[in-house]
């Protein structure tokens, strides 16, 4: 499996040490993740990164992953918080993609987890214009969204694609994310289950029981595409050229 959305590298609120993102590791590649993409936050006045800062934090894990013998194959994106800094972060290519697909590069993009700002839908019409579409994530733990599930369908029209913690749909993160992540995956408008993982203990890397949890919505198959097919076709050249820079 694959996931597209984790916070190994120790420069957020994810891991803590080397140490703690070679467990974390560990534990993805025990629950039958494959390939996973680095996701750090990019949030300006929160955590100041770059892909600068994130290129160097992902080439010394990569080797420690290598020395450990870990066989978790990696890629380099972002988690990337929207704002007005972002416009100017992008031009200036500060900011790692996760992947590309149909002529569009793909940013994991993060609304604030209170509410969606006044203009989100302007911010979003500019990155189309540049060939940059927009992986919302983790949009069922969103505040609006819980209050109101038509808050997300402006931005499905739009043409983002929305990747939803493979957690929520598994209950972890209570009821109420539970039940929007299912109406998202029944209305179809998911492309990717990802982990979203933080940590050892209560945000660990697992992909498996929210696609078992899925495949009770959509079924066997199209669960499987949700951590399989689809991130793949985003972000698979990126893993192939982290394999040829080794």
């Amino acid at each position: 499996m694959i996931d597209l959305h984790c916070h190994f590298l120790p420069i957020d609120d994810g891991a803590s040490s080397l140490e703690e993102a070679l467990q974390l590791a560990r534990i993805a590649v025990s629950n039958g993740i494959t390939h996973s993409v680095m996701t750090p936050h990019i949030h300006p006045g929160r955590y100041e990164n770059d892909i600068l800062n994130i290129a160097t934090a992902y080439n010394e894990f990569k080797h420690q992953l290598h020395k450990a013998g870990i066989p978790l194959k990696i890629a380099m994106g972002a988690e990337m918080r929207i704002s007005i800094e972002m416009i100017a972060m992008l031009e200036k290519g500060y900011v790692p993609f996760v992947g590309e697909k149909d002529g569009y590069r793909i940013l994991l993009l993060e609304f604030p987890h209170s509410h969606i700002l006044p203009g989100t839908d302007k911010i979003i019409q500019l990155l189309l214009r540049k060939k940059i579409r927009p992986l919302i994530a983790h949009p069922e733990r969103n505040k609006d969204v819980l209050r109101n599930f038509d808050k997300i369908r402006p931005f499905i029209d739009q043409g983002c694609f929305l990747q939803v913690t493979a957690g929520a749909v598994a209950g972890r993160f209570g009821e109420p994310a539970q039940h929007r992540a299912i109406q998202l995956l029944e209305n179809g408008w998911v492309q990717v289950l990802a982990s979203d993982a933080h940590d050892a203990k209560y945000r660990y890397p697992d992909l498996s029981e929210g696609m078992n949890a899925a495949a009770a919505v959509v079924g066997q198959d199209a669960a499987k595409k949700l951590v399989i097919d689809n991130p793949w076709a985003i972000a698979g050249a990126q893993f192939e050229m982290a394999q040829h820079a080794s």
